[in-house]
């Protein structure tokens, strides 16, 4: 939220955003790029036909987003308990990991040149409103890729540790405290990108899909891929131990540890002697030590 006057909102003559609701929205950074662009004019019909495809898409995109989010903070925290896969051992580690590989590899995939290409076409209402929609495709195919490695594992049926009582309130604390990093860099980084809102919101209004800026502030500050760092931090504060907590946090922290490299590789091409300068003054993953 930003204090100050409100910036210049585009001409209320066919916006579907009341101009009341825009006022209150463009203070929040995910909808302000978004809404300081003029919404063009549109046929009727055209107009009808991409805003009820937008309220779809978005409604689809954040109901599935939140239901992941949650699937993995239970998942995750009852030690990979809580699966309802029913694979026999010993071929149940290998179901697991392809349900633990699927999701990185699946998440680069769609962000490299051909992916993107492939997410543009892959929403309805045609490859204009796919492309403007990509953002919240990408973050919607991610939410089912999460929901498959948490809804379909086979538990091991082993535990390590299991606190309760006051043992697992103290135990939930540094838990708590990495999912609440995680959510700020996710916020740092562009929370209309991380949560797929960009996408659905810009067709709504009939734009072309505005990108925050290269990150550097918040948490961006300290770390290049501070989102990275997070969600490896969730995967090793869990309160429960089991062995398929360790495969978990194992596998999908050398994806935060490697993945992020290709990222660098775009912003490098994107942004340049910008991006170049950033890197060389702030650490990739891990914070130094302050002197």
């Amino acid at each position: 939220m930003k204090d100050g006057p409100d910036p210049p909102l585009g001409p209320a003559a066919g916006d579907p955003i009341p101009p009341a609701l825009a006022r209150r929205l463009v203070r929040l950074d995910p909808f302000r790029r978004s809404l300081q662009a003029p919404a063009p004019a549109r046929p009727a019909d055209q107009a009808r036909s991409e805003i009820r495809l937008a309220l779809i898409w978005g409604a689809l995109t954040h109901g599935i987003f939140g239901l992941a989010a949650l699937s993995m903070l239970v998942g995750l925290g009852s030690g990979m308990r809580l699966g309802i896969g029913a694979v026999p051992q010993p071929w149940a580690w290998a179901a697991n990991l392809l349900l633990l590989l699927q999701f990185p590899l699946g998440h680069s995939w769609f962000l490299s040149r051909r992916g993107r290409g492939r997410l543009g076409r892959l929403a309805p209402g045609g490859e204009a409103a796919g492309r403007t929609l990509a953002t919240s495709t990408y973050a919607l195919i991610a939410s089912l890729q999460l929901l498959a490695l948490f809804w379909l594992w086979t538990p091991s049926g082993q535990v390590w540790r299991a606190p309760d009582g006051g043992a697992l309130a103290l135990a939930l604390i540094p838990y708590a405290a990495a999912w609440a990093f995680l959510g700020k860099a996710s916020w740092d980084a562009g929370a209309e990108v991380q949560s797929g809102l960009l996408g659905w919101f810009s067709l709504l209004r009939g734009i072309r899909p505005i990108f925050p800026p290269m990150p550097e502030r918040g948490a961006f500050r300290f770390l290049r891929q501070p989102i990275y760092f997070a969600f490896a931090l969730v995967t090793w504060t869990v309160p429960v131990w089991t062995p398929d907590a360790l495969l978990t946090a194992t596998v999908l922290t050398l994806y935060c540890a490697l993945g992020p490299l290709l990222k660098e590789r775009r912003f490098d091409a994107m942004f340049g002697e910008r991006w170049r300068t950033y890197r060389a003054r702030t650490p990739y993953w891990l914070p130094r030590a302050p002197r």
